[in-house]
């Protein structure tokens, strides 16, 4: 490849290096994937505490407790969203793990309070498979099994759904 010798032959780039970089470090899009990692024992009781709080989900169960696929990832729904099952499950934290282009983002919150950020490594090297192929594309909410979503449940079957399973709890 050779060089022009004279500036006028060189060809005229149409582009603007912003004083501030940080719009290119932080992607302003909604994100693609938005996941509530929740210490809930099943599916069942996410999605119906999601129906109680007028979240739609998909709650998938897993080995370590259930997770709640955003449906609205518009906006701040997802830390609305959030803010909602954290106040709904006092004193249990979760996490909230988004993903915008190849970003992913996890925050702790508890009893409606958005906490730290952590680094998303960390909480994907002991997450459950199945968040860690949601986050990375890998697999669907359609790919995966036992999935309950929130708008099949009632809020009139999700109040009895959670009084039992307090109920259970209170006895052991």
């Amino acid at each position: 490849m050779t060089t022009p010798q004279n500036p006028a032959d060189e060809p005229e780039l149409d582009l603007e290096i912003p004083d501030d970089i940080s719009s290119l470090l932080t992607p302003s899009s909604d994100p693609e994937v938005a996941v509530l990692v929740t210490q809930i024992a099943g599916a069942e009781p996410l999605a119906a505490a999601c129906s109680i709080a007028q979240i739609e989900v998909d709650a998938v169960p897993t080995g370590i407790g259930a997770l709640a696929v955003l449906r609205d990832l518009s906006g701040d729904a997802p830390q609305r969203a959030a803010a909602a099952i954290s106040t709904l499950v006092k004193g249990v934290p979760l996490i909230l793990l988004t993903r915008r282009g190849e970003q992913l983002t996890a925050t702790r919150w508890e009893d409606g309070v958005e906490g730290d950020t952590l680094a998303p490594g960390l909480v994907l090297g002991g997450a459950p498979e199945e968040l860690e192929d949601l986050v990375t594309g890998q697999a669907t909410v359609a790919d995966l099994q036992g999935v309950v979503p929130s708008s099949d449940i009632s809020r009139w079957k999700a109040m009895r759904l959670l009084t039992a399973s307090a109920r259970k709890a209170r006895k052991k």
